[in-house]
């Protein structure tokens, strides 16, 4: 294991050397015991996969949830080969200027929106990788044949049943003020990246807090963080193994143990859900917006997340409101 003080250098080698599902299992586990310096190792592991070696994303993750939660999701077998790879110089100063930014600390949704604009520093050659493992998800490659979806339209959803899916995410829109997508597909250009990813990243941004929704994630602070795990366990998500790579090495360098660990499980048992549940990118959920939540899970064999932790606790501490979820 490594010193409890980590350099910046040597945590960069680390995330470079990165590692294997043992590996992960070992760091978790040492974490688990007590050991200080193992939120280094299990930190970088999380980087690695998200900006070196996409293949390694269900070894590594499945590795950490075994180390930690004891156990090892019950999910399909998803590999590859992994191949060398460098991290430009722009995405670590992008991530260490993350990591300094006491104001990023607050809130999940800066450092989602501060990840996607470090993903342009990736190569197109790491979008090619990311991309054929997405293909290796079940349920992606068949998702992705039927084309760029539509966008949503809050006049369909208003004609749905204030108890349905589709009336609880109108009002969910509507009363906070918010998008019907996520962020703006087309500024993203989105549309641009290889197939299935074209396909994949628009998808989940329209999708996002559907997904929120049917499979029992709240919109709080906190589970943003478990449904970041809950989508790169279904699908590989680029953006939030970053995000969930960087959360984490900022949370070893700038939190006391005990909050890397509440993060840690937060993020680990949302993967373990999203490992467990069937596919839900190709789902067409206009055929369901009438009906009630609890009819779609029991229809597609959803069950919702059980979280560890109260959903609305970091708001709690700040002294908000939660918001309608």
């Amino acid at each position: 294991m490594t010193t409890v003080e980590l350099t910046t250098d040597a945590y960069q080698a680390r995330v470079v050397a990165g590692g294997d599902r043992a590996d992960a299992v070992r760091a978790a586990s040492a974490r688990r015991a007590g050991d200080v310096a193992a939120r280094y190792e299990a930190a970088a592991l999380a980087l690695h996969v998200a900006v070196v070696a996409p293949e390694l994303v269900v070894d590594v993750y499945d590795g950490l949830a075994e180390g930690w939660l004891g156990r090892a999701p019950d999910g399909p077998a998803v590999t590859g080969r992994p191949e060398a790879g460098t991290v430009s110089d722009q995405l670590w100063e992008g991530l260490w200027a993350l990591v300094s930014d006491p104001d990023a600390g607050r809130d999940p949704a800066i450092i989602t929106v501060r990840t996607a604009a470090l993903t342009e520093f990736l190569s197109p050659e790491f979008h090619q990788r990311v991309a054929a493992m997405a293909l290796r998800y079940p349920g992606v490659a068949e998702a992705a044949a039927a084309g760029i979806p539509p966008r949503f339209t809050l006049e369909e959803l208003a004609a749905c049943p204030r108890d349905s899916l589709g009336g609880a995410m109108h009002s969910f829109v509507v009363d906070n003020g918010f998008d019907l997508e996520v962020l703006n597909r087309d500024s993203l250009g989105l549309q641009e990246l290889p197939p299935p990813l074209d396909y994949c990243n628009v998808r989940i941004l329209q999708c996002h807090d559907v997904w929120h929704n049917v499979a029992g994630h709240a919109t709080s602070g906190l589970h943003e963080v478990s449904v970041s795990g809950f989508q790169m366990a279904q699908f590989g998500h680029q953006y939030s193994s970053m995000f969930l790579g960087m959360l984490l090495t900022k949370m070893a360098f700038t939190m006391p143990p005990e909050i890397f660990d509440f993060t840690f499980e937060t993020i680990l048992t949302g993967y373990v859900h999203g490992r467990e549940t069937p596919p839900m990118l190709g789902i067409e959920w206009e055929s369901v917006w009438a009906l009630p939540v609890p009819e779609i899970r029991d229809r597609l064999g959803i069950s919702a997340y059980d979280s560890p932790y109260p959903a609305w606790i970091l708001e709690e501490m700040q002294g908000q409101e939660p918001r309608q979820a």
